[in-house]
């Protein structure tokens, strides 16, 4: 099982994380993150809705290398 973390909550990345959720049994952890945490919760509502996965949310500014790397350390993706 992998975990994979996407950043961005615009159209490409909301089509990758929906075909990401359609396969739990490749991508078992799916996080979604952005400037804008609310579009990826709004995101996350509509994955659960139509596949009922959870994804998990977070804010990051992909600018900012310290944040980007508390946020890969803390989530661990692989």
């Amino acid at each position: 099982m992998a975990k994979v973390l996407i950043i961005g909550a615009g159209g490409v990345s909301q089509v990758v994380t929906f075909k990401c959720a359609q396969y739990p049994e490749v991508f078992s952890d799916i996080m979604l993150a952005s400037r804008t945490k609310s579009k990826c919760d709004v995101i996350a509502a509509d994955v659960k809705k139509r596949y009922g996965v959870e994804i998990q949310t977070a804010q990051v500014d992909a600018d900012n290398v310290e944040e980007l790397v508390t946020l890969f350390k803390a989530f661990g993706p692989k």
